[in-house]
């Protein structure tokens, strides 16, 4: 069976269940992931929209794009909770609400080709130009 994990905002009004199955994790450097965070990357893990849920203020939610993808704030305290990606198929949970610790890791860096200068990677995990690829 699966565990359950919990995540919420910095103000605790939005609250979010997610399965312990996430497909993949990583670091993102770009420039969108570092401005709507306030630090030098995003580490995310990727599950299939199905397995997540908000519990609670899915009516605080500032949403920032469409249906189709979008990133998820909550409007009181402007904390990014996570984005809807691949055409709303897959959420990307900021890993830094989690409330629980996943049984994931971020397995890479992506989009180092953006990633603020002022920043160095000090681990030993592969980096991409952009996407991981192969």
């Amino acid at each position: 069976m699966t565990r359950t994990l919990t995540g919420k905002c910095f103000c605790g009004q939005v609250r979010y269940e997610v399965a312990d199955a996430f497909a993949y994790a990583a670091n993102c450097h770009c420039s969108n992931c570092r401005r709507t965070t306030g630090s030098a990357f995003k580490p995310f893990a990727g599950i299939e929209r199905d397995k997540f849920r908000l519990t609670a203020g899915d009516d605080k939610l500032l949403i920032y794009g469409d249906a189709g993808g979008h990133d998820a704030h909550c409007g009181q305290c402007g904390s990014l909770l996570y984005s809807l990606v691949r055409e709303g198929a897959y959420v990307h949970v900021a890993m830094g609400t989690l409330t629980d610790d996943p049984a994931i890791r971020p397995s890479a860096h992506i989009f180092v080709g953006s990633k603020a200068k002022w920043f160095t990677i000090t681990d030993d995990l592969p980096q991409y130009r952009e996407h991981v690829t192969g």
